[in-house]
């Protein structure tokens, strides 16, 4: 990590994250509790606006009562709504949770489908939680956007984006493939652990240290 490497290309940029984030992140764990498809899928639908911690926290009272699409249909939404209020959005997460395993059960046999579009089609599944679930669940190549990866490849320049679509667009351009599973993982993690929200400006983790030297702690750059 010299000084004097060139990291003005994005590319450059990008290159050197992916090496660093390998090196301090040789394992990738799921952030969410799970089983299978089905209560992955319900995690990621519950961790919107709420954080990993909670919703491991929630679930094992949600598995209690129902851990498949069969069992969770045959459960009154507001029974659903009462176990998940920590969560958040409880109304709308549990009113989702019960549509979606209705529709398991009519369109897909009870099973998690395999991709993008039957995963959209279900209540409450944007594309990035369908990217979680095709990337941790099924092992399909997918870059899911949260505000963590957002903020660190707006902070490491990797895009110029304001929108997630665009970021995700710009960092599948720059990693490859089979890397993306993997490497979206190991970003949360550094933005959770290093490179925080408030605990990093731009200029205090060792990453934003190493590709922009020049920036002086405590004057945001312009992104």
């Amino acid at each position: 990590m010299s000084g004097a490497a060139d990291f003005s290309s994005r590319q450059a940029r990008a290159d050197f994250v992916a090496r660093r984030l390998a090196e301090l992140y040789p394992e990738t764990p799921i952030p969410l509790d799970h089983r299978d498809p089905y209560t992955l899928l319900v995690a990621v639908l519950l961790s919107a606006q709420c954080t990993d911690k909670r919703v491991n926290e929630v679930t094992p009272h949600l598995w209690a009562v129902a851990d498949n699409p069969a069992a969770m249909a045959r459960v009154p939404v507001e029974k659903i709504r009462a176990i998940i209020r920590p969560c958040g959005l409880s109304p709308q997460k549990a009113k989702a949770i019960s549509g979606l395993s209705r529709l398991l059960l009519e369109r897909h046999g009870g099973a998690v489908p395999r991709t993008f579009g039957e995963l959209e089609a279900l209540p409450g599944v944007g594309h990035k939680t369908a990217s979680v679930v095709m990337a941790q669940a099924f092992g399909e190549p997918a870059f899911p956007v949260d505000t963590h990866i957002h903020r660190l490849a707006q902070r490491w320049k990797l895009t110029d984006g304001r929108g997630v679509e665009q970021t995700e667009r710009d960092l599948k351009r720059l990693f490859p493939r089979e890397a993306w599973n993997r490497l979206h993982l190991r970003i949360i993690y550094y933005g959770r652990e290093h490179c925080t929200a408030r605990g990093c400006d731009g200029t205090g983790c060792e990453i934003c240290r190493t590709l922009f030297p020049e920036r002086k702690r405590g004057v945001r750059t312009r992104k």
